[in-house]
This record gives structure tokens, C-alpha cells and sequence, in this order.
């Protein structure tokens, strides 16, 4: 008996490949033999072609991603050049030296701007990140009297880093047993940490013994 193998036809062979490129995008580029829920939500429950759409709309095309036929193009000083062939437009983005970039897909036909495509996105970032407010902390480092100096040295570095992260530091200086007969010394020790932070912080709060410790705050710049 000869067995033959049917070819599938062009349009089940597509739609094949399509929900296979769907898997590996779904599933973080892994394609399993179950389906993976995205951000929360299985996108598979929606229509094949609105699963498409969710995830080209996610992308920025620019240059060669652009594929319809033609766009309503926006030249780099603002001008709008009205509607022209997609090839067209990327000659022209190609003479100045700029990028063809896709700034609002969803229009019929989709609008273009010629423009620096690595400056857009960084203002882009930019701006979505503005909202973002750093919520100051105080962070505590702890000496002694009689502390070293490469442990000094290395609480100031950690002190400049909480710092240059904008949260506020607060020094205390702990007197341990016999120890709070050299308060000087603890005095000496404090006063060395603050002058040490003084080039990136500013003394918030001066230093005050409370109780068997000497306690400061400095503050970002």
C-alpha cells in the first residue's frame, strides 16, 4: 500500500503559522502544549484577529515594520506632507538621515513623523516615568566609640548611597556598657561621619545625646 501525504491547503497552513507566532509571544517565546494566561488575563478567550491587534499595538513600527500601502506623513520640522506612498516616505526619512516612525497606528491611513526614533523613545520613557515620586526613607547606620577606620569608611559609603538614592540618614553613635565615660570620643566619631557626608547631605537634625546614644539626621542635597 502507498501512502500518501495531502498537502494543506495555503489558507490552513497561514492560520497554522500565525497561532503559532501568537504562542510563542503569549508565552514568553516558549510554545507548550498548554496555553499561558498574559498580565493576568488568557488572551487566547478573544478572537483570533483582536489577539493579533493586541499585539501589534504594543509595538512601535518604524522604517521597514511599516507595511500598509501609504501614510499621512508628518516631516521632521512639523510640516504635514499630506498622504504618500509608504516607500516614498521612507526615502524621504532616508535623505535626512531620520527615522519613518508610526505615531498613531489606529488612523485611516496611519500617521507617520520623520523623526530621530532614539530621541523619541527616550522622551517617551521620559515622560512616562515623571509620575513616578521617590518616597523618602531614613536609613540608620550604628557606631561606637571606639569604631575603626575602615569601619567608619565603610558606613560612609553606605550613608552615600542612601543618599544618592534621596532617602535621609540618621547617625547614632552607641555607648555600651563603660563606654558612655568617652562621650568625647563618640562626639569625635559623629563629627568625623558628618563632615565626611557633607559634600552630598546636609545636616537636617544636629547631633543630641538621648540616653546612652548620640543621634543626628542628614539629609539629601
Amino acid at each position: 500500500m502507498v501512502h500518501c501525504r495531502i498537502p494543506l491547503s495555503r489558507a490552513t497552513e497561514y492560520s497554522r503559522h500565525r497561532q503559532n507566532l501568537l504562542d510563542i509571544c503569549c508565552c514568553g517565546g516558549h510554545h507548550s502544549g498548554h496555553i499561558a494566561p498574559c498580565g493576568g488575563r488568557n488572551q487566547f478567550s478573544l478572537p483570533l484577529r483582536e489577539r493579533i491587534l493586541t499585539i501589534e499595538r504594543n509595538q512601535t513600527r518604524i522604517n521597514e515594520q511599516i507595511r500598509v500601502p501609504e501614510l499621512r506623513v508628518v516631516a521632521e520640522d512639523g510640516e504635514q506632507l499630506g498622504i504618500l506612498a509608504t516607500e516614498a516616505a521612507m526615502e524621504r526619512a532616508r535623505e535626512v538621515g531620520l527615522d519613518l516612525v508610526e505615531v498613531a497606528p489606529n488612523e485611516k491611513p496611519p500617521v507617520c513623523r520623520i523623526m530621530d526614533y532614539g530621541k523619541y523613545k527616550y522622551q517617551r520613557n521620559k515622560k512616562a516615568n515623571k509620575g513616578h515620586v521617590h518616597h523618602t526613607k531614613t536609613k540608620e547606620i550604628r557606631l561606637r566609640p571606639k569604631t575603626g577606620k575602615h569601619d567608619i569608611d565603610f558606613k560612609v559609603k553606605q550613608a552615600t548611597q542612601f543618599l544618592e538614592h534621596k532617602d535621609k540618614v540618621q547617625v547614632s553613635v552607641v555607648f555600651r556598657g563603660r563606654e558612655i565615660a568617652h562621650v568625647e570620643e563618640g562626639r569625635r566619631v559623629m563629627q568625623g561621619v558628618i563632615d565626611d557626608l557633607m559634600e552630598i547631605g546636609k545636616l537636617e537634625t544636629p547631633p543630641s545625646q538621648q540616653g546612652r546614644r548620640i543621634v543626628c539626621t542628614i539629609a539629601p542635597k
